[in-house]
């Protein structure tokens, strides 16, 4: 077992905070989506929020 302390280690990036609108525009989604995730979050959601959250389309033929 070993400890670590909590001054010598990083934020996890699935709890940082992002701004929907900024997360929208990094990934590529439109704006319906963006309108869908903003209402069902707000302005600001963790990244875990997010990515458990977006639907995208299919990419089948």
């Amino acid at each position: 077992m070993e400890r670590i302390e909590p001054e010598g280690t990083e934020a996890i990036s699935a709890t940082q905070v992002w701004s929907v609108s900024d997360f929208c525009a990094r990934h590529r989604l439109g704006g319906e989506e963006e309108a869908r995730l903003t209402a069902l979050f707000g302005q600001f959601a963790t990244t875990c929020e997010l990515v458990h959250n977006v639907r995208r389309k299919p990419k089948f033929r």
